[in-house]
């Protein structure tokens, strides 16, 4: 007999990893210690069956179920709709920052009908919910930074007014990617925008913290910090 999701996950727990990432995520205490990359063993083979079922029926209790389950669906193989339907019902699963990034960067499916998920993305611009905002903050570092999307991309990150710290480091991250890929434009960004002095300042130090940004871009950049 096939075994669970639940006892799979059981049995490959490393109680010395799940120290290691449970210190990693400090707003949740249901980490059982199991390596991403079995987490995509188990979401790739489970993709291929009657996975909806499984997730129905057993409330994920570890932080690794519902890890696996975001996965599943970039996996999928599918009509975008059904797959925007499935990424909908799974946004509200999404309580830390790990389980949000790691959907979005599986979400590979984006690349091949980007204006379809930009209109999907909207409304979750306008949430007062801390994931909704960043899973919709990430999914454009991830894919939107481009000569097409990038004034769009901008004007979206400065239009972000949330006081959670999971917003507004994500924004940070968004608009240090935007400097690293587009540097002109997102420089002209920077001189005028409406960001709050954490999020701007928190920008500027991950965009000199990137090995692409040169010693005196970067220089110029630790100028332009708030006080």
């Amino acid at each position: 007999m096939e075994m669970t999701l639940k006892e799979q996950l059981l049995e490959l727990a490393e109680p010395g990893y799940q120290a290691f990432s449970a210190a990693l995520i400090p707003n949740i205490n249901n980490v059982l210690g199991v390596r991403l990359p079995e987490l995509r063993k188990i979401a790739k083979k489970m993709a291929t069956g009657n996975w909806t079922g499984n997730f129905i029926e057993n409330q994920a209790e570890w932080f690794e179920e519902v890890m696996v389950h975001g996965m599943i669906i970039g996996y999928l193989k599918a009509d975008i709709d059904e797959v925007l339907y499935h990424i909908a019902a799974f946004i509200p699963s999404i309580d830390n920052w790990s389980v949000c990034d790691s959907f979005c960067a599986g979400l590979k499916v984006t690349q091949k009908h980007k204006e379809h998920v930009w209109d999907f993305l909207q409304p979750y611009f306008e949430s007062t919910n801390e994931y909704d905002l960043r899973f919709a903050v990430v999914m454009l570092l991830n894919y939107y930074v481009d000569d097409i999307y990038l004034d769009a991309v901008l004007k979206k990150l400065d239009g972000i007014k949330h006081e959670a710290y999971y917003v507004k480091m994500a924004v940070a991250w968004a608009i240090s990617i935007c400097f690293i890929k587009m540097p002109e434009p997102t420089m002209t960004y920077l001189k005028s925008n409406s960001l709050d002095n954490d999020t701007f300042n928190k920008a500027l130090q991950k965009i000199t913290e990137s090995f692409r940004v040169d010693q005196e871009t970067k220089r110029i950049i630790r100028s332009m910090k708030r006080k």
